[in-house]
């Protein structure tokens, strides 16, 4: 997929990277990249993707622009407050790429669409805010074989991997999947929402961006991913941590019991 000359002079910081180069902008231009919510995490990774250079953005998020969002949802104005985010952030991507094509999906995942949505994307990313979408999403990626990178944030603290259990490393042992890291989602009320707990704002803009980081490294293919393992921030501190974890051989999706 060739690049012309408008979008070779946009990517140009991109095409002198040795990592990155023409061909590697041109894998950027061909991908399908499927980012599940629009909302603090979605609106810097989507804005990232699209001036990077993604070809191809399909966003999915059922919710309206509220005006308590746009303290972290920065691809939103305020003038946006009451349409659907997807058609928020389709205009915004628009306005700063036009090369990219947005694929809005007004819905809420579920059990009967999810692995038929993501089967049409080459990478996942998902920035959903509850337990339930995580683990839909997670699934829905290991049954269909797409990569998945997943980041979480809640007051001060985030975290961010990327998932591909339908895989095997380099010694032949399982991929984890997010069951491993995650056996049980915890109980109703355990974990303060975000309107409950509250948000620091450009928390999100750090971790959406290094999720498209993560993404386009992906993508391109340079550099060492999270696969394996869990990066941790702490922005009181502004402390960083990435933990290494494994397969579970008693996960119940790929484990030993897991339904074949």
């Amino acid at each position: 997929m060739s690049l012309s000359a408008e979008e070779i002079e946009r990517y140009a910081r991109h095409i002198v990277l040795r990592e990155v180069g023409g061909p590697g902008q041109q894998r950027l231009k061909k991908a399908r990249v499927l980012v599940v919510g629009a909302g603090g995490l979605g609106a810097p990774l989507l804005q990232y993707l699209a001036a990077g250079g993604v070809g191809v953005l399909g966003i999915v998020d059922d919710d309206e622009v509220s005006l308590s969002n746009l303290q972290r949802q920065v691809i939103h104005h305020t003038t946006a407050v009451g349409r659907l985010k997807v058609d928020s952030a389709k205009d915004a991507i628009h306005r700063l790429n036009p090369h990219v094509h947005v694929e809005p999906h007004a819905l809420r995942l579920t059990d009967q669409n999810a692995r038929t949505l993501i089967a049409d994307y080459d990478i996942v990313a998902d920035g959903s805010d509850n337990f339930s979408t995580r683990y839909l999403v997670s699934d829905a990626c290991f049954y269909e074989k797409k990569p998945l990178v997943t980041a979480a944030v809640g007051g001060f603290d985030a975290s961010l991997t990327t998932l591909r259990p339908f895989e095997s490393d380099a010694a032949g042992k399982p991929n984890p999947t997010y069951r491993c890291l995650f056996p049980a989602a915890p109980p109703p009320g355990a974990v303060p929402s975000c309107e409950e707990a509250g948000v620091l704002g450009a928390l999100t803009g750090i971790v959406g961006a290094m999720m498209a980081l993560e993404i386009i490294r992906e993508i391109v293919g340079f550099g060492e991913g999270l696969v394996g393992r869990l990066l941790l921030m702490d922005a009181r501190s502004m402390r960083f941590e990435t933990l290494r974890y494994a397969y579970d051989p008693d996960n119940p999706l790929t484990g030993l019991t897991a339904p074949r």
